[in-house]
């Protein structure tokens, strides 16, 4: 377990903490393993561009099949005579599941070897988008759905083993390029079920996930360099789950970023869990193929993701993410224009997009440098709170749309986005320059 740590990175605002990051890059982890694959034993490894491209296809192949199910939940819930309240509990379980394998799961990777443990993590989720694919009543879908959730969280250990990997003076930069590739998954995820959906159904959609996460675990299998250093310490189970709440417990800057990614995936959520439901009604009546494109047009996200993780190596992470959280509270203005103008919601897609990607790829980048050697539970307890967020804009926005309709459901993510303003704004360090 990381010590004790005092000074000014827990005691003082978050600009403080954030600009000694930089410094903390001192502290290298070892290098141990192949330098290209995973037979080799020549000096450490070297994260090519390669590297980090598989890196990324592979979290964006893992994070997708938590969102396959957006653009879909009408038909799934036509198809299994689910009620409209029900039928929002999908998304919401599914995230559920992410939260708890965020505390179980990820923090394994800290003291077990990460290249099996995501090709376990894989197999695993192979099986329960099998269960999904062949679901004939509401409870096993619901089940099937929770497990999915439960075992995406390979994408966190992926997430974490980048960069453990990385230089640290460039490590918000790999960190950006490998959450470039789960935003672009959750893009593609939305516009690939809507399309197989209209061309072969919903159940299509989990068929191939699976057959594409057996083949790229395969491939991780093979690619993976082999993580053969020690463990920071040897812990037990329980010590290790322990351990995570400690870190919460201590650093400041954690508790702090945790809070900033609730509020952006709630407002996150609050948009793609329940737009699905207006544009499949009058005056619109979109198919899913057209709904799920929807998902491309946030492509802006991807890019924001890479250049938050430059911002973050310059020492700009506090302007980012007070730029970002005020780009996100703008954006439900012309979202609340959806029903009359379609253009008014692709300019609300680029701006929620685009700002939530900033927060979260700075917040992961930050968090990482307070204690490299427990990384794994690091990212895993931030994103318990990504994932608290995202079921609770979930879970509240299909239920508001049901009694009150969109324009409730605009107001309530401009709640979430303005909390998250308000929180940055209060939090402002006596003398940051960020």
């Amino acid at each position: 377990m990381p010590g004790n740590r005092t000074g000014n990175r827990t005691g003082n605002g978050p600009g403080n903490g954030e600009a000694v990051t930089r410094h903390r890059h001192r502290r290298r982890l070892p290098r141990p393993g192949p330098r290209t694959g995973a037979g080799s034993d020549a000096g450490p490894p070297v994260l090519s561009r390669g590297v980090v491209t598989l890196f990324a296809v592979a979290c964006g192949t893992a994070v997708a099949t938590v969102y396959f199910s957006q653009p879909l939940l009408v038909t799934m819930g036509h198809d299994l005579a689910m009620s409209p309240a029900l039928v929002g509990s999908v998304v919401t379980l599914t995230h559920i599941g992410y939260g708890l394998g965020l505390f179980f799961l990820v923090p394994l990777g800290d003291v077990t070897d990460r290249r099996r443990l995501i090709v376990a993590q894989l197999l695993l989720l192979v099986a329960a988008l099998a269960v999904v694919a062949a679901a004939r009543t509401a409870a096993v879908l619901l089940a099937g759905m929770a497990a999915t959730g439960l075992l995406a969280v390979v994408t966190q250990t992926l997430v974490a083993f980048a960069a453990s990997l990385a230089p640290p003076a460039g490590r918000g930069r790999v960190v950006g390029l490998v959450t470039s590739g789960v935003v672009t998954g959750i893009l593609l995820a939305r516009t690939a079920s809507g399309l197989l959906a209209d061309l072969a159904g919903w159940r299509s959609v989990y068929l191939a996930s699976a057959s594409l996460t057996a083949l790229l675990a395969l491939v991780l299998y093979r690619v993976l360099p082999r993580h053969r250093a020690a463990p920071p310490a040897t812990l037990r189970y329980g010590q290790l789950l322990r351990s995570t709440i400690t870190l919460f417990a201590r650093e400041r800057l954690l508790r702090l970023r945790a809070l900033f990614g609730l509020l952006v995936f709630a407002a996150f959520s609050t948009l793609w869990s329940s737009v699905a439901l207006p544009l499949s009604e009058a005056p619109y009546f979109l198919p899913h193929g057209a709904i799920g494109a929807l998902g491309l047009i946030g492509v802006a996200g991807a890019l924001a993701a890479t250049a938050a993780g430059r911002l973050n190596d310059r020492g700009l992470s506090r302007r980012t993410t007070g730029i970002a959280l005020a780009l996100l509270a703008a954006s439900w203005l012309p979202l609340a224009f959806t029903r009359s103008s379609l253009w008014a919601l692709v300019v609300g897609v680029i701006l929620l997009d685009l700002a939530v990607q900033a927060v979260h790829v700075t917040n992961q980048s930050l968090i990482y440098a307070l204690h490299p050697e427990a990384g794994s539970r690091l990212i895993g307890g931030y994103m318990v709170f990504y994932s608290a967020g995202s079921a609770t804009g979930a879970l509240a926005a299909t239920s508001l749309y049901t009694v009150a309709g969109w324009g409730a459901v605009c107001a309530l993510g401009a709640v979430f986005s303005c909390l998250g303003l308000a929180l940055w704004a209060c939090t402002a360090p006596p003398r940051s320059r960020t």
